[in-house]
């Protein structure tokens, strides 16, 4: 069994495998209802990306680039799919070290038809190839996003290189630093065992196997930080690397002068309800089990769109005089990023909370901090999406406890929900943003160079001019 992450779904469960020391071992089950849900789930996240996200940037481009963009992120899902069987899912999803897996499990060894996932409840599993896919399509997604910063100017070449470079550098030690645990199954093990241990050897013995579980876990993991769905692992992670990308790939050529308008803001609304039907199955599906922890993940992903998607709109009515379609579509994207890592611990006020303040905060960044600082972020992926990723991951701090609706957070040795410490709490997401940024950051400017050196970044200026479709891809998306 492999992972996952902490929750409340299966207290009741827990506490029995916990304390009934002296009771049969049973082998775990697969529930055929949580299999049939991150089956479908799986496939929500795909729709997310192809054709929501491609939609949803293609359309924010000029049409002489759409075809660039829908190739660019239609590859990247295609390449990490592949690297993902090979050894992604081994160096994210196994233990080895605080910050990277290792290669037991790559090209998916012993992974079967009937080997079993852990879920949040003891003893009750998904099948693995289900958990493997479920996965894959975060570490496809994830990458997909960054194409946006650098939008109808980095070479194809460049994209294709880069993009195997950085899920396997960066990504995938993110989501092994955050998301990898032992399990609940492996920790009410040992729990059992020095619970039935006899004497004070045995107690000793049983007491070391518990503390090597609880630390056979990622270094974000260990830290306390929280993140339901992905607020520092997809978001932070994407955003930081994009806003590196823009300002190492430079500016558009003719920006500030010429006029670069979406070429079809139909599509962006097509693609922008795409991304929202599909963020179910990212949010709600991590819950791993078709419990109220999913119901509950559903709804905040509801309400906290609608709410960051209307104030996002009145804001902007306020500021500049007119409600926006695009400013509309935008602030329900921030809206879902913000709820990303929250969804299964918010209740659903601070939901609307978190969707109120990530509309207007995001909107200040796209438009007075990018302005301001002058970087050329084509789609805003740093502002939406970091930003967005930031204020969700600090707010799931908050708005997880109990007093102001939220679930609480289980402790998987005693069987129950622990008690809420401000100060401990957003010190553990602190780390978990601190890292992040940092880690994709850096990692992120490294590879840009490295790519740069290899085949060269950006595309000329004749090419960036007659645009990327005809001159990298030979083809023009409308022939009219």
């Amino acid at each position: 069994m492999t992972f996952k992450r902490p929750y409340r779904a299966g207290l009741a469960a827990l506490a029995v495998g916990l304390f009934a020391a002296t009771a049969a071992y049973a082998e775990p089950t697969v529930n055929k209802g949580d299999n049939a849900w991150m089956l479908t789930s799986t496939v929500l996240v795909l729709l997310m990306t192809i054709p929501g996200l491609a939609l949803f940037y293609g359309g924010l481009v000029r049409s002489k680039n759409m075809l660039s963009v829908l190739m660019q992120v239609f590859y990247t899902v295609c390449i990490v799919t592949v690297i993902w069987a090979l050894y992604g899912y081994s160096l994210a999803f196994t233990g080895g070290s605080d910050f990277i897996g290792g290669f037991s499990k790559a090209f998916l060894m012993g992974v079967t038809p009937d080997s079993k996932a852990a879920t949040f409840s003891v003893d009750a599993n998904i099948s693995e190839l289900v958990y493997v896919c479920f996965q894959m399509t975060f570490a496809a997604i994830t990458p997909c996003l960054i194409v946006g910063s650098f939008a109808e100017r980095m070479k194809f070449s460049a994209v294709a290189l880069f993009i195997p470079l950085w899920v396997t550098l960066i990504y995938f030690p993110i989501a092994h630093m955050v998301w990898y645990w032992a399990g609940p199954d492996a920790i009410s093990d040992a729990v059992k065992a020095l619970a039935a241990a006899g004497d004070a050897a045995a107690k000793t013995a049983a007491q070391a196997k518990l503390d090597e579980v609880n630390a056979d876990a990622g270094w974000i993991f260990k830290k306390g930080a929280i993140d339901f769905a992905g607020g520092t692992v997809v978001h932070i992670n994407s955003g930081i690397a994009g806003l590196v990308g823009a300002l190492l790939v430079g500016k558009r050529v003719g920006y500030g002068k010429d006029l670069m308008a979406p070429h079809s803001l139909t599509m962006t609304m097509i693609g922008a309800s795409l991304l929202w039907v599909g963020w179910f199955g990212f949010n709600a599906g991590s819950n791993l089990e078709a419990t109220g922890g999913a119901a509950l993940a559903m709804t905040n992903s509801f309400v906290a769109t609608a709410a960051a998607a209307l104030a996002w709109m009145f804001a902007e009515w306020i500021v500049k005089g007119h409600p926006s379609v695009l400013g509309a579509l935008s602030g329900a994207v921030a809206g879902l990023v913000a709820v990303t890592p929250a969804a299964g611990y918010s209740g659903p006020m601070g939901a609307i909370v978190l969707g109120l303040v990530v509309g207007v905060v995001c909107l200040f960044f796209v438009t007075v901090v990018k302005n301001a600082l002058g970087y050329v972020d084509a789609l805003d992926v740093f502002g939406v999406h970091c930003i967005g990723g930031i204020i969700g991951a600090l707010g799931t701090g908050i708005l997880v406890n109990p007093a102001l609706g939220g679930t609480g957070i289980m402790d998987y040795v005693t069987g129950k929900i622990a008690d809420y410490d401000f100060v401990a709490q957003m010190t553990s997401q602190a780390w978990g943003v601190g890292t992040t940024l940092v880690w994709s950051g850096v990692g992120s400017a490294i590879l840009y160079k490295v790519v740069d050196v290899v085949v060269g970044l950006r595309a000329n200026v004749e090419t960036e001019r007659e645009g990327l479709d005809i001159t990298e891809h030979t083809e023009r998306a409308y022939n009219m």
